[in-house]
C-alpha cells in the first residue's frame, strides 16, 4: 500500500471512522461523544457481559458536567448521591483534614458526586443504544493493529478464536490498566514505583445510614483506612495491608466482615458485594499517541485513589480528544492538534499523580511514632482553621491557548470557565443546557461583536456559539437594539441574563471584555478591549488549521 501524507484524508472508504478499543466508561463515553458528532464508532470489547461490580465510586463537579455532556446530565441524580465532605482523622479522631462540599459548586454540579459505577455505565449504554452510527462488539479481543498511515487496521478475535478485521481512520485504546494498544505501541512508561496493597471491600447497606463526613480517611498506624460513600445504598471500606502481612490472609471474607464489624457492617445490616486485594500504581505513559493510534485512561495513566481523580482524569481525556478529532475528521483541524492532546492532559495527570503520591505518603504511615509525628505536625498547622473548600479544577499550562497560557491579568487560558444559571431564548438553567455545547464566544455587555463575515463563517463551520452576557436584573427584551424577545443580535448571537452573577464576577475578574471557551469548558481565551473578540476568533483559527490542505473536508453530523 502506497504510503499516505499524515495530513491528508483517507483515500478511501474505512469500515467506521474511530474504533474504540474498551467498553468501560471511558470508552463508552468517547463513543457517545464520538457519535454525538455524527461520527460512526465500532467498540469492540473483550467481556462479553457488562462488568457488574464497582471500581470507581464518585466524580467531582468538574467531572458531572463533562459526563453531562454525554447526554446523561438528567438521570445522573438518579444514580448519585452528594457528598457531604472529606475528612482525615487521627486513631483518636483528631481531624487532620477537613473538606467540605458544595451543592451545587461552581461548576454547575456537586463538588463531590457518590455513584455506583455499573449504574453509570448502564447510563452510558442506554444512550449509546439511542445514538445512530455506534456499534459495540462485545466479546471481541484485540489481537492485532496495523496503520498504514491512511487508515488503520484493527484485528480482533471471538471467544471461538474466529479473527474479523475493521478499518478505520483513528483508534483510541481505553482498554485499561493491562492495555494491549499501550504494549502493542511500545510505549515507555515512567512509573513512580509507589503501591500498596489494599482489601477493598463493597458493600449494600440493608438500611439507610447517615455518614458524616460522607468520606473518610482514618490515619490509624494501626490499619490505615478509608470509609466512601459509592452511591445510593451502597458503601466502600478499604483496608491497607499490613507489613508482614500475607496477601492470603487479608484476601478472605471472613477476614473482610471482621474487619467491617467495628463499623456495624455485619452479614444482618449489609451485603457483602465484593472484597478483594487490590495494589494501586502511579505511572503514565510518555506517548498517548502513534500515528493514527492514541491512548486515553487507564491505559494511559494509574493514580493512587486518594484524591479520587482516577476515572475523573478518564473522562477529561475523551472530552479534550473528542472534539479534537471531530475537526480533524471534519478538515478543520491539522492532525497536530491531536499531539496537544498528549501535551494537555499529560501534564494534568502527572500533577494529579504527583499529588496523589503526596496523600499517599502521609496516609499510608504504619510505624507508630513516625505518625504520632505527623498527627502533631499536622493538628499544629491546622490550629483554629476551619474547613476548607475544594481546589479548583487544574488549569491547562500548555497545548491549544491563546497567547500559550500565563498568569496575566487578561490571560485566563487555560481555566475551566465556571458555570451559573443563565436566562436564554429556551428558559432559565445551567449555561451548558440553555446555551448549547461545543467552542462559546462569550462577549461581555461592552464587547464589540463585528467580527466580519469571515470569522462568523469559521465560527459557525465549528458550529460554536455567540453569546453576548447581559447582566443580572436585566431581561432579554431591554436591549436598545429593536430585537425585542428575540434573544438574537446582530452576528447571530445569542443573548442571555447573567441570573446568579458568575459570568460578570469571572470577566471582572481579568478585566475582561469577552472569553472564548473550547467544548471541554476550558478557557482558550480573554480579550481586554471591547474590539478584542476578533483577535481570539483569529488565534483560535491559526491554533486549528495551520497546514490544512486546501479543500480538505470530512463528514459527520
Amino acid at each position: 500500500m502506497p504510503k499516505v501524507s499524515p495530513h491528508e484524508p483517507p483515500t478511501g472508504p474505512t469500515d467506521t471512522d474511530v474504533v474504540v478499543v474498551g467498553n468501560g466508561p471511558i470508552g463508552a463515553a468517547l463513543a457517545v461523544l464520538l457519535a454525538q458528532h455524527g461520527w460512526r464508532t465500532t467498540v469492540l470489547e473483550r467481556r462479553r457481559r457488562p462488568y457488574t461490580l464497582p471500581r470507581a465510586t464518585s466524580f467531582d463537579g468538574e467531572t458531572a458536567r463533562l459526563l453531562a455532556a454525554c447526554g446523561i446530565g438528567p438521570d445522573l441524580g438518579r444514580i448519585t448521591e452528594p457528598a457531604s465532605g472529606y475528612q482525615w482523622r487521627t486513631a483518636a479522631g483528631e481531624t487532620l483534614l477537613d473538606i467540605e462540599f458544595r451543592t451545587p459548586g461552581p461548576y454547575g454540579w456537586p463538588d463531590a458526586n457518590t455513584m455506583h459505577q455499573p449504574a453509570l455505565e448502564e447510563l452510558l449504554a442506554a444512550r449509546t443504544a439511542r445514538l445512530p452510527g455506534v456499534t459495540v462488539e462485545r466479546g471481541r479481543q484485540v489481537v492485532g493493529i496495523a496503520d498504514h498511515g491512511d487508515r488503520v487496521l484493527v484485528t480482533a478475535e471471538d471467544e471461538d478464536g474466529a479473527a474479523r478485521t475493521v478499518s478505520a481512520r483513528w483508534v483510541v485504546g481505553c482498554d485499561g490498566a493491562n492495555s494491549f494498544v499501550r504494549d502493542h505501541l511500545d510505549v515507555p512508561v515512567t512509573d513512580l514505583g509507589f503501591s500498596y496493597e489494599w482489601l477493598l471491600c463493597d458493600v449494600e447497606l440493608r438500611e439507610p445510614r447517615a455518614f458524616v463526613p460522607t468520606n473518610l480517611q482514618i490515619c490509624d498506624p494501626a490499619r490505615p483506612t478509608t470509609l466512601v460513600g459509592s452511591g445510593p445504598g451502597h458503601r466502600r471500606w478499604e483496608f491497607m495491608r499490613l507489613p508482614g502481612e500475607r496477601a492470603a490472609e487479608l484476601n478472605r471474607e471472613e477476614t473482610a466482615w471482621r474487619l467491617l464489624a467495628p463499623f456495624g457492617v455485619t452479614p444482618d445490616t449489609a451485603t457483602l458485594l465484593r472484597s478483594t486485594t487490590y495494589m494501586f500504581q502511579a505511572r503514565w505513559a510518555d506517548r498517548w499517541r502513534a500515528g493514527r493510534v492514541l491512548l486515553a485512561g487507564d491505559a494511559a495513566h494509574l493514580m493512587p485513589p486518594f484524591a479520587g481523580q482516577g476515572m475523573c482524569s478518564g473522562i477529561r481525556d475523551v472530552v479534550n480528544l473528542s472534539w479534537k478529532l471531530d475537526l480533524v475528521l471534519r478538515g478543520l483541524a491539522d492532525e497536530a492538534v491531536l499531539d496537544t492532546y498528549t501535551g494537555e492532559r499529560r501534564a494534568q495527570v502527572r500533577e494529579s499523580i504527583l499529588a496523589s503520591v503526596q496523600l499517599g505518603r502521609v496516609i499510608c504511615v504504619t510505624d507508630p511514632a513516625a505518625a504520632a509525628e505527623r498527627d502533631a505536625t499536622v493538628l499544629a498547622n491546622r490550629h483554629g482553621r476551619g474547613p476548607t473548600r475544594p481546589e479548583p479544577a487544574k488549569p491547562l499550562t500548555e497545548g491549544l491557548l491563546y497567547g500559550g497560557g500565563g498568569d496575566g491579568p487578561l490571560r485566563p487560558a487555560g481555566e475551566v470557565v465556571p458555570q451559573g444559571v443563565v436566562d436564554g431564548p429556551g428558559g432559565r438553567g445551567l449555561f451548558d443546557e440553555v446555551v448549547g455545547r461545543g467552542f462559546v464566544l462569550l462577549l461581555g455587555p461592552g464587547a464589540d461583536a463585528r467580527l466580519g463575515a469571515e470569522r462568523l463563517s469559521f465560527l459557525a463551520g465549528l458550529r460554536a456559539h455567540v453569546v453576548r452576557l447581559l447582566p443580572a436584573g436585566r431581561t432579554r427584551d431591554e436591549q436598545g437594539d429593536g430585537q425585542g424577545d428575540a434573544g438574537a443580535g446582530e452576528s447571530g448571537e445569542v443573548r442571555v441574563v447573567d441570573t446568579d452573577g458568575v459570568y460578570g464576577a469571572y470577566l471582572a475578574r481579568y478585566g475582561a471584555s469577552a472569553l472564548l471557551v473550547r467544548p471541554d469548558y476550558h478557557v482558550f481565551g480573554a480579550a481586554g478591549e471591547p474590539a478584542g473578540a476578533a483577535a481570539l476568533v483569529d488565534g483560535l483559527r491559526a491554533g486549528l488549521t495551520a497546514a490544512v490542505p486546501a479543500g480538505a473536508a470530512g463528514h459527520g453530523g
